[in-house]
């Protein structure tokens, strides 16, 4: 499995991208990254192996005046554990991120498909592909652009994207891969695989369900269908876990907790 964590809001991002991938850890990893905004710009940081890997790459930045950003903890599933695959993965021209979990089934279609439109592919990864193929239906409204290109993708999904075009949004959607924003209105808007990565800041969540995209804002957040694009109507629920709780979802003990999930790891396999 594979660990997101985003944030747009009053907060020095950095931090808390660092603590979110702390708490999903558990999740299993062999790489990390994260991205945020500075001067109009995307900036990358990637580390293979571990998160302290990470966290010594951006110690001198970490307390940039940046409040969105993404971050990722990659298990290898196509390409290697390397920095260059390593999430977040960019388009041609860096102005727009991804991170992705899950299996896109036919990227190598799609991959074909851009790199003959002239796409420059900088990684073996799958989610790449993704990031080129938002690029190629982009124009002002990233939103559209994310419904788009997952209608091409074939698999299971959980995403974030980042574009400087649209500097106070982050576009989030989900389909057989778990994702749930966390609502604050002092904090901001949070984004997360799981729930643990969110409670040091609120209880409010949103659980996504399949083929659901999300729109968040530090003081806003909507949720809509991915194939029509309609508002769905969704109320944020209060957690009662503890942390602890929180990372066995509500289950009894760990090995419970994994066994539900296996129909899931077989379908992302």
């Amino acid at each position: 499995m594979c660990g997101i964590v985003g944030y747009i809001g009053t907060r020095k991002v950095i931090p808390i991208l660092l603590d979110g991938l702390k708490r999903l850890e558990y999740r299993g990893y062999d790489s990390a990254g994260l991205v945020y905004f500075e001067d109009s710009g995307l900036v990358k940081h990637r580390a293979q192996g571990k998160l302290s890997n990470l966290e010594k790459i951006v110690e001198e930045v970490v307390g940039v005046e940046s409040h969105v950003g993404l971050g990722h903890t990659r298990w290898a599933t196509h390409g290697a554990p390397t920095t260059e695959n390593a999430h977040p993965h960019g388009d041609c021209k860096d102005s727009l991120v991804v991170v992705h979990n899950g299996i896109i089934e036919n990227y190598q279609t799609l991959r074909g498909e851009l790199i003959k439109k002239g796409h420059i592919f900088r990684s073996e990864t799958d989610t790449e592909v993704l990031a080129h193929l938002i690029e190629e239906y982009l124009d002002k409204d990233l939103v559209q652009a994310v419904r788009k290109a997952l209608k091409r993708v074939k698999g299971s999904f959980a995403v974030g994207v980042l574009w400087k075009g649209q500097p106070d949004t982050i576009v989030a959607a989900r389909n057989h891969s778990p994702l749930v924003l966390g609502i604050s209105n002092s904090e901001g808007t949070l984004l997360a695989s799981d729930v643990p990565a969110l409670l040091p800041y609120t209880r409010d969540v949103v659980f996504l369900e399949d083929k659901e995209i999300a729109v968040l804002a530090a003081d806003k957040w909507e949720v809509r269908n991915l194939a029509s694009g309609r508002k769905i109507n969704k109320q944020a629920q209060t957690i009662t876990w503890d942390a602890g709780m929180a990372e066995k979802a509500g289950f009894k003990h760990f090995m419970l907790k994994e066994i539900y999930e296996q129909p899931q790891a077989l379908i992302n396999t």
